[in-house]
């Protein structure tokens, strides 16, 4: 999982029609390294060269990094540019302690063993990534995105994500987890109509208009819906315009009025209900702390 996401580099290359990324693939010996498939991939042995960006990558099961890397890593951390971890390379990197006292993230089902491991680290369990000065983690693909957004600016990292077929470019703050996963409808036709909730938040969305887009009457598809997801179509509803909410918040140029209007609230008072029910936090101590961690990556 960790080495797909190095294709971003080998898709901006293409975006950008020269090498603008040299990927290298290393380890301490140098040679074929067998990963978790069964197969080996072959690597050049740590040397003295120089590299404006050093990723790590960790393991399925966490297990001790040998002296040799997380020297080799410390060292990184002083002459790289940027630092990285994905998924649960954050694990190599807070063993080597370039962690302690920064804010980080991984894989949602590591994220708490994480901060039982290495409690000064500032364990954000539910981001997509995290900056904190030069090191940068993150649950996987998102990582290698959100680097070449900080090389070459958002368009590249968008024709990027379009080649890796990404629905978008998260940012960093949003949650690893989409209300369309977590809702996880079976048929195709409950599928559509929350596809089609997604990109009309504007819209009413009632159950006749949700009916409609999955062909069916609104007596049956209220009845499958509550069947394939456990919830009823405007609760659904609800928490795919609180998710288009936060990311709007994070993006910090909106005003809640206008935060509100864009994903069908109305009005920022049916918002603040809302987000009271889905976090017990109105929309501005949500908002507040995007702008916290913003504040933080600065310093």
């Amino acid at each position: 999982m960790g080495m797909a996401a190095l294709s971003a580099f080998e898709m901006a290359n293409l975006v950008l029609g020269r090498l603008a990324y040299q990927v290298h693939v290393l380890s301490e010996q140098g040679g074929p390294v067998r990963n978790s498939l069964g197969f080996a991939v072959e690597s050049q042995p740590f040397g003295d060269g120089f590299f404006d960006t050093t990723v790590t990558i960790g393991s399925l099961r966490v297990k001790p990094s040998t002296p040799g890397l997380l020297a080799y890593l410390r060292e990184a951390a002083g002459t790289s540019r940027r630092v990285a971890g994905i998924c649960t390379g954050a694990y190599v990197l807070a063993e080597a302690g370039l962690l302690d006292g920064r804010r980080a993230t991984t894989h949602w089902s590591h994220a708490r063993s994480l901060q039982r491991l290495y409690p000064a680290v500032k364990v954000e369990e539910d981001r997509i990534f995290s900056v904190d000065g030069n090191v940068w983690t993150s649950a996987g693909l998102d990582l290698a995105v959100a680097l070449v957004e900080d090389d070459f600016g958002s368009e590249v990292a968008k024709a990027v994500a379009r080649k890796l077929v990404v629905y978008l470019r998260r940012p960093g703050g949003q949650s690893q987890f989409s209300a369309l996963l977590d809702l996880e409808p079976r048929s195709d036709r409950v599928r559509r109509a929350l596809v089609h909730a997604k990109e009309k938040l504007t819209n009413e969305l009632s159950v006749e208009e949700l009916a409609a887009a999955a062909n069916l009457s609104p007596r049956q598809f209220s009845r499958l819906f509550r069947q394939e997801t456990g919830q009823t179509p405007a609760k659904a509803v609800e928490h795919l315009r609180l998710e288009a909410a936060r990311v709007m918040m994070e993006e910090g140029r909106h005003s809640m009025d206008v935060i509100a209007r864009e994903t069908g609230f109305a009005d920022r008072e049916r918002m603040r209900r809302a987000s009271l029910r889905a976090y017990g936090q109105p929309p501005q101590v949500v908002r507040r702390s995007f702008e916290s961690s913003r504040i933080s990556a600065l310093e």
